[in-house]
């Protein structure tokens, strides 16, 4: 096992009715700035409830963070909290509305010449200090809930990228399963596919003696294989939901990730199809994983084998060819949920497509994966395939 520092300071409040205990989590002095997304809260109860709850607290609202969240719309809120001496932001919706308003408590502090984008999300220069924010988080999916990162858009370049600074870190979350109930199918689906594949890129790089991170990574998988379907065939299955949406928050709240090598390379590869056709970022990865996944079979033979083995039941000595048996439960998996996982069904070039992200990724030098081996070659390799 490798070296590793942990830390997270969030607190989770999780379960029926934990709205309401917003007034025990935040101090009334506070000015409130309640962020969301497009307007599903006010037609689910959830509005309602946040506001109860808060009645007597000094809020203003922002409303309309996209799914995949834009630069441009982020800095209205911006805006918005430097003339109104705002001290503190509740993300009300999804990953997306909480990575956004991330984003709005790193470049509410900001005061420097540059454009923030560029700043913070393409020179990568640190976040030292933020605004106090917190959620009620309304989908399972990316984890963000208890994670530090954020994935923000620009429309002007066509560029979707992440960062991650302590600074960012939800004081608190909330998690009512309940809350989900209305969700359309295509976000549920998206979301499951999201953090089955937040797992893998964590537990599906080479072996570094670590067995209880591997436990941890294959029970939030076989959890995941086991309850998505009851909760596609029942969407107010209570404990289905509570069971995904924990197995969401663990997916990426660093604990599987501690001392072991991670990937990464679906996520910036389907970050880019999102950015250049606009498809979702949960259909991104279906298409990407089993396309990566046997480009580099080799390398993660032994953990897909054990995942074959360990998840899917499967028996077969051999490494690889348990491997193959691997990727392909895990598509069968996505389309048993109802992911489509090629370009085609979304009628995408898969030529086209590889070649603008090798353009792009040659263009950045990058180099993705544990191993730093999938260069623009390799990537255009990977979508071609798609």
């Amino acid at each position: 096992m490798n070296n590793f520092e942990f830390y997270c300071p969030t607190r989770i409040v999780f379960g029926k009715g934990t709205i309401a205990k917003l007034p025990e989590l935040i101090d009334k002095s506070k000015k409130i700035l309640i962020t969301y997304g497009g307007g599903s809260i006010k037609k689910n109860g959830v509005y309602e409830q946040v506001k109860n709850a808060l009645q007597g607290y000094d809020i203003l609202e922002f409303g309309g963070i996209e799914p995949n969240p834009k630069y441009e719309t982020l800095m209205k809120a911006v805006d918005i909290v430097k003339n109104e001496g705002i001290n503190f932001l509740l993300a009300v919706g999804g990953g997306s509305v909480l990575d956004g308003t991330k984003f709005i408590a790193a470049a509410s502090k900001y005061y420097g010449e540059k454009d923030a984008y560029d700043y913070f999300m393409v020179e990568q220069n640190p976040v030292r200090d933020a605004l106090p924010l917190a959620d009620v988080i309304t989908l399972p999916a990316t984890g963000s809930e208890m994670n530090n990162g954020a994935v923000i858009s620009r429309i002007s370049t066509d560029e979707k990228l992440a960062f991650q600074w302590e600074p960012l870190y939800p004081q608190f979350s909330i998690i009512d399963p309940q809350v989900t109930y209305s969700l359309p199918l295509r976000q549920t689906v998206n979301g499951i596919v999201d953090t089955f594949v937040h797992v893998m890129e964590q537990y599906c790089t080479y072996d570094v003696n670590s067995p209880l991170q591997d436990d941890w990574a294959l029970g939030i998988l076989r959890t995941l294989i086991k309850e998505a379907p009851k909760l596609i065939a029942d969407p107010d299955d209570y404990d289905a939901r509570a069971n995904v949406f924990w197995c969401a928050t663990c997916g990426l709240n660093y604990w599987i990730s501690l001392g072991v090598p991670q990937d990464w390379a679906t996520h910036m590869i389907g970050h880019e199809l999102t950015a250049f056709y606009g498809i979702d970022h949960g259909q991104s990865l279906a298409i990407i994983e089993p396309r990566l996944l046997r480009n580099q079979k080799v390398s993660k033979s032994k953990k897909l084998a054990k995942l074959a083995r360990e998840v899917f039941g499967v028996n077969e000595p051999v490494d690889l060819k348990a491997a193959d048996i691997a990727v392909d439960k895990i598509e069968t998996f996505f389309n048993s949920l109802g992911m489509k996982t090629r370009l085609s069904d979304y009628d995408i070039n898969a030529e086209e497509a590889a070649q603008k992200i090798r353009g792009r990724f040659a263009k950045r030098g990058t180099a993705l994966g544990e191993k730093g081996a999938i260069d623009a070659e390799t990537a255009y390799d990977i979508v071609k395939a798609s």
